[in-house]
């Protein structure tokens, strides 16, 4: 059939019309969000409560996939094989930017291998004990770790995390020789804890419920202050130790995603870190709001990675 030249304009308007109709449509179905932790844990119940709230402005699902282990990295690996059509993401702890400096056959490029699409929050972490543990503060505890070389353990999310390179930087500056146990989760970390397995434990504030209880007992927090739950608990920086730690993390998904997928997701993501049901989980966990869009949180990663992979080549740390 010969094409008219009405026939011509009509598919001319459809072809400038695709994208904002592609735009409009997304998403048409759920959304899968990988998070590299087990359920139960701070990430979990935070990643949750957001998922909740963008699903609603969305208007489809935003189903939570847990893929603990391996210190976090599992949902950027897992990313790798996906479609860059903004149907799976992930949550990207700090650890993402760090493992393939410390590997010999890096499992993926931080810089090159993702698109980054929203920057969320940080943690609360410090340093827990059992209630009845010989330490009354983390100055008792350091000095018993450096007079007893290799006889004190700690157990920390997994190997490459901010719980455990902190620590190691703790030992480092302090001449300290401890034993590092990598847990899959804080439940895991928590159970041997208070089971006597391991001397203390640096986790994100999933310790709280068990603080606040009486059977366990904070030693230090991490944050640039002290935290709003636990007033009297000090901070390492009180303590002489010069190092804040927040393991800033935000969402990503496989690189190159369709910018104009990305925004909507954005867009939807920020809109739910506000949302006042979110921000009473973040509250509870003393987790700061630290919203950035693609373009922000990109360049926050590219200054991360430098800043990690640096870190990673003076303290010589390899899986």
């Amino acid at each position: 059939m010969p094409v008219t030249r009405r026939h011509a304009l009509g598919l001319g308007a459809a072809a400038l019309a695709s994208p904002a109709l592609a735009q409009r449509s997304f998403p048409d179905k759920p959304i899968r969000m990988l998070v590299p932790w087990a359920p139960g844990g701070t990430t979990d119940v935070q990643m949750r409560a957001l998922c909740e709230q963008a699903g609603k402005r969305l208007g489809q699902a935003v189903v939570v996939d847990n893929k603990p282990g391996a210190g976090g990295i599992l949902g950027a690996q897992a990313l790798l094989n996906e479609r860059p059509d903004g149907y799976t993401l992930a949550q990207m702890p700090i650890s993402v930017f760090r493992v393939p400096f410390m590997s010999q056959r890096p499992p993926f490029d931080p810089l090159a291998d993702f698109t980054y699409v929203s920057h969320l929050t940080g943690y609360l972490f410090g340093v827990v004990v059992k209630a009845d543990a010989p330490w009354p503060d983390f100055r008792a505890f350091l000095a018993d770790a450096k007079a007893s070389p290799g006889k004190f353990n700690y157990g920390t999310p997994g190997v490459g995390t901010s719980l455990h390179i902190t620590m190691e930087q703790i030992a480092t500056g302090r001449d300290i020789n401890w034993v590092h146990v990598p847990f899959r989760g804080v439940a895991e970390n928590m159970q041997a804890l208070l089971g006597g397995q391991i001397h203390a434990t640096a986790d994100s504030s999933g310790w709280g419920p068990l603080v606040e209880e009486g059977r366990l007992r904070l030693l230090v927090t991490w944050g640039p202050e002290r935290a709003k739950r636990f007033p009297q608990v000090p901070t390492l920086k009180e303590l002489g130790i010069d190092i804040v730690s927040t393991s800033p993390y935000g969402v990503a998904g496989p690189k190159g995603m369709d910018p104009a997928v990305v925004r909507v997701l954005d867009n939807a993501f920020r809109d739910a870190v506000a949302d006042p049901v979110h921000a009473a989980v973040l509250d509870k966990f003393d987790m700061p709001a630290m919203p950035m869009g693609p373009e922000a949180y990109t360049a926050f990663v590219r200054r991360s990675v430098e800043v990690e992979s640096a870190m990673i080549r003076r303290m010589g740390l390899r899986m």
